[in-house]
């Protein structure tokens, strides 16, 4: 994975990440949430469409406090953070943005 970049603009958190073609999107940080003492952060890519994509990764902070992404390496995991991420929206913490 490539850079990333998070801006801090008032309240809403944009973060612009690197695919694996090396195309760069903008995405809007929706939360960071911790399942099994790792922390994951969800983003949300407004791509044109109803409800855009959301991406979930690996969320950490460097030695100098500087923040990183990393892949979530396994299909186990990922649906294990899936479930998580959707117990949080179904909580109706994020409908607001998601329904923008």
């Amino acid at each position: 994975m490539g850079t990333n970049n998070i801006d801090n603009e008032d309240e809403e958190l944009f973060v612009t990440i690197t695919l694996e073609d090396d195309s760069e999107i903008e995405c809007e940080v929706l939360t960071i949430f911790e399942v099994e003492e790792q922390d994951y952060i969800a983003l949300l890519h407004d791509n044109g469409e109803e409800d855009g994509e959301i991406f979930i990764y690996r969320y950490f902070e460097d030695e100098d406090g500087e923040p990183g992404l990393d892949n979530i390496e396994t299909q186990e995991e990922f649906d294990m953070v899936s479930e998580v991420f959707d117990s949080i929206v179904e909580d109706g913490e994020y409908d607001e943005i998601i329904e923008e």
